[in-house]
């Protein structure tokens, strides 16, 4: 079937991938393999892997003609296949409480907006196994050093593992870069309170700044009037007192750095 260009499709047939992918989505030793999400089934390749594993599949599906086509490529298994976009998906209401995973081959250019609503959609999933662009994959799971706001949004509500690197070769077209497997186990409850966050967004805002000329130069008056007037000396000071170097530039923060820099 032609790829539709505009959705980002391209479809993988290796079925030795497949296979690992649908098993890097299964919950940890001891959990149900009961339901499991998958985003972008195209023409039911993972689908199938993961009807293999799981009791039931929902796959949510934006092409309306592969979605009006899959069911029949698996007559008698347990498959929903719902077409609709998964930015707007009601996907508390789809697994209601019902344990699941989430697995998918998902469009390179809503990446960033599919992982951060699986994140923060409840109730969690178990696992969360997603065929990603290989650099986008990196950029997450880097530490502090290469740290960026994508990366410190997802470590804060998930564990992040690197799965299988997968050649642009293995598709049907070839996209014009490689893919990789990014795994996903989200936690009970974020490691640092999310609206620490915002310090970051502003740190963020010129990356190649050095933080103290960074958070001098730009208004912070909205996340408190104490700190509307802080000059980079006093912006110096602080970092120093807090064991953060003032040379340092947003992306070589941690977490806790960012939690320790909000709490003052």
């Amino acid at each position: 079937m032609k790829n539709n260009k505009s959705l980002g499709q391209h479809w993988l047939k290796n079925r030795a991938i497949l296979d690992e992918i649908a098993d890097l989505a299964l919950p940890d030793s001891g959990a149900p393999a009961g339901l499991c999400l998958e985003i972008g089934p195209g023409l039911g390749t993972l689908t199938s892997s993961l009807l293999k594993r799981f009791q039931k599949v929902i796959a949510i599906e934006f092409d309306a003609d592969l979605a009006h086509k899959l069911p029949g490529s698996f007559p008698g298994k347990n498959l929903e296949v719902i077409n609709q976009d998964i930015l707007s998906a009601n996907l508390s209401e789809l697994v209601g409480n019902e344990p699941y995973s989430v697995a998918g081959n998902i469009p390179y250019y809503i990446t960033s907006p599919i992982i951060k609503k699986l994140l923060e959609t409840s109730p969690k999933s178990q696992k969360i196994a997603l065929l990603i662009q290989k650099e986008v994959a990196e950029r997450i799971a880097a530490d502090a050093g290469d740290q960026t706001l994508l990366s410190l949004m997802v470590q804060n509500l998930a564990e992040v593992e690197l799965g299988p690197v997968v050649p642009a070769a293995e598709f049907t077209p070839p996209p014009k870069v490689d893919s990789q497997v990014l795994v996903l186990t989200p936690l009970a409850e974020p490691q640092i309170n999310p609206s620490c966050l915002n310090l970051a967004k502003i740190g963020f805002s010129s990356p190649r700044k050095k933080l103290a000329a960074n958070l001098a130069s730009v208004n912070l008056s909205a996340i408190s009037s104490s700190l509307a007037n802080l000059s980079k000396s006093d912006w110096h000071k602080i970092l120093e007192e807090n064991s953060i170097n003032p040379d340092a530039r947003a992306e070589d923060l941690s977490l806790w750095d960012w939690e320790t820099l909000a709490n003052l």
